[in-house]
């Protein structure tokens, strides 16, 4: 297994996007081509890609990385690994390499949700040093059009 960075975009890739955002939620649509490329041309994001020896796509992190007075800020989202390929420490490699690259670029903490109910995501986050945190997370969500 290796993890990239997907800096392309291609017909490969966005099937890929779509067969794990699929896994990762019921009501999310999978990205179309533009918003693939607007993914990985984003100053803001790496996307981070975990291949076997054959090179299919296994799993997936988004690593946000902005600047703000007060340092550089890193947030991980959309973790999913292809459910056929779980429990081989893929999320693990992604969430580390996602780590080592947030330090490269200056963030002093990274921060990532999770809900209760993903067990085995909430054991590895817990393993690989990540502390609950004390905090009301808010979400508005405006109406529809």
């Amino acid at each position: 297994m290796r993890i990239e960075e997907a800096t392309t975009a291609s017909e490969e890739l966005l099937a890929a996007l779509a067969g794990l955002v699929a896994q990762l939620s019921s009501s999310a649509p999978a990205p179309d081509e533009r918003r693939m490329r607007e993914i990985v041309d984003s100053p803001a994001s790496r996307l981070l890609l975990a291949r076997d020896e054959a090179g299919t796509v296994l799993g997936m992190l988004t690593l946000a990385l902005f600047p703000i007075p007060t340092g550089v800020r890193a947030w991980i989202e959309d973790v999913v690994i292809d459910e056929r390929a779980r429990g081989h420490g893929i999320a693990s490699a992604l969430t580390q390499a996602a780590l080592s690259l947030a330090a490269e670029q200056g963030a002093r903490t990274v921060d990532l949700t999770s809900r209760p109910d993903r067990d085995a995501a909430n054991r590895l986050y817990a393993k690989l040093g990540f502390q609950r945190r004390e905090t009301n997370v808010y979400r508005y969500q405006p109406p529809p059009a």
